[in-house]
């Protein structure tokens, strides 16, 4: 069996605890970080391969040079698909992928309609100015996919999605190389099984999960989200550390539903109505805070928080231990005057590149404990 070489894609800025996940849980032996990407070795077949922070997670299929800026460049792509050797990867994609399937590569090179694959879609994406657009790489390296593996090609050029179940591929063009890959799992690693509720600022699942892994969370750990909205950082952190406990808190009462939905089947979650300006918890009980805060952009705020937003951050200080620390999402470094002016200390400050957004991944712990030592 070929040893898998795969490619980890996430979010800008999230690399480095990527590839911390990655070599945490023996993943594989890491070949590469750069933009938006984590590349490792997998040693072996039957685990698991699609790490938390990752968005998806692909095989590597060829690569080339990077073709340049020109439009002319853009048909030399179709190399990368023309050369496949198509029954070898599928077979090396069955054996790593996570998901499992039941779709299979008959004999010879091709990938029939027979084996309940609709077709092929891509996706693309490019550093640097070019005088193309995604759309043209896609359709380029789609239709060579199509001819290779004896499938139809879906076009994204119009808007139009592909029909579920499309062999997902991706284009990358980093500037020196361009790489097809393939998707090892049936649909991207970022649509989580337990999201069947939402709600308006829900946090993408990958950064949740990235949040809880930079928490360093311990199986004693008394953890609260004071503004869980739909659960998804309680749920990403009961993944990383099931045995602390964990609680959430809301005012919104679709909020609640929806966390309580996502959370069912999770019993070291509960969440409950609490105002997140006045937690219905003693000082000094929470060994971590992991929170999305409601800072008037996506979500309005509720309770005492409406009139003083400020309140956050004296809560924050209040309930948790000497040794605590608290791990939020803030819109902009700015707002650490008032989180500095409230006894809480930054530790570590992390951008991230977020659907347009460039918010900061922070960790803080109380004053007081600085003091102590």
């Amino acid at each position: 069996m070929t040893r898998a070489r795969l490619a980890a894609r996430c979010i800008r800025g999230l690399e480095p605890v990527l590839a911390s996940e990655i070599l945490r849980d023996e993943l594989g032996v890491i070949t590469r970080q750069g933009h938006r990407e984590v590349r490792f070795d997998a040693l072996r077949p039957g685990g698991r391969f699609e790490p938390r922070t990752a968005d998806d997670v692909f095989l590597l299929a060829a690569e080339m040079p990077d073709p340049g800026p020109a439009k002319a460049g853009v048909a030399g792509l179709a190399e990368l698909a023309a050369g496949l050797d198509a029954a070898a990867l599928l077979r090396t994609r069955r054996a790593y992928r996570s998901s499992g399937g039941s779709a299979r590569a008959p004999a010879g090179s091709g990938w029939s309609e027979g084996a309940g694959v609709p077709g092929v879609e891509v996706s693309a994406s490019f550093l640097g100015r070019r005088n193309f657009n995604r759309y043209d790489v896609e359709d380029a390296v789609g239709r060579a996919l199509a001819r290779v593996l004896g499938v139809a090609y879906h076009s994204r050029r119009s808007g139009a999605a592909p029909p579920p179940g499309c062999l997902g591929w991706r284009v990358v063009l980093d500037g020196e190389r361009a790489a097809l890959m393939v998707r090892l799992g049936d649909r991207p690693a970022h649509r989580r099984a337990y999201k069947r509720a939402t709600v308006p600022g829900t946090l993408h699942p990958p950064v949740a999960a990235a949040m809880a892994l930079l928490a360093d969370l311990r199986p004693e750990h008394r953890v609260v989200d004071p503004c869980c909205g739909a659960g998804t950082l309680l749920i990403e952190a009961a993944r990383v550390q099931p045995q602390a406990r964990y609680r959430g808190f809301d005012l919104a009462p679709d909020a609640l539903r929806a966390a309580r939905a996502n959370a069912d089947g999770h019993p070291a979650i509960t969440v409950e109505a609490g105002d997140a300006g006045a937690l219905p918890l003693p000082a000094r009980s929470v060994d971590r805070v992991l929170a999305n805060p409601p800072w008037g952009e996506q979500v309005r705020a509720y309770g005492r928080l409406a009139v003083r937003p400020a309140r956050w951050w004296a809560e924050l200080a209040r309930v948790l231990a000497d040794d605590g620390q608290a791990v939020v999402l803030i819109p902009d470094t700015a707002d650490l005057a008032a989180a500095i002016g409230h006894g809480l200390r930054p530790a570590m400050v992390q951008q991230v590149s977020l659907f347009g957004a460039q918010p900061y991944i922070v960790r803080l712990v109380p004053a007081r404990s600085l003091r102590r030592r």
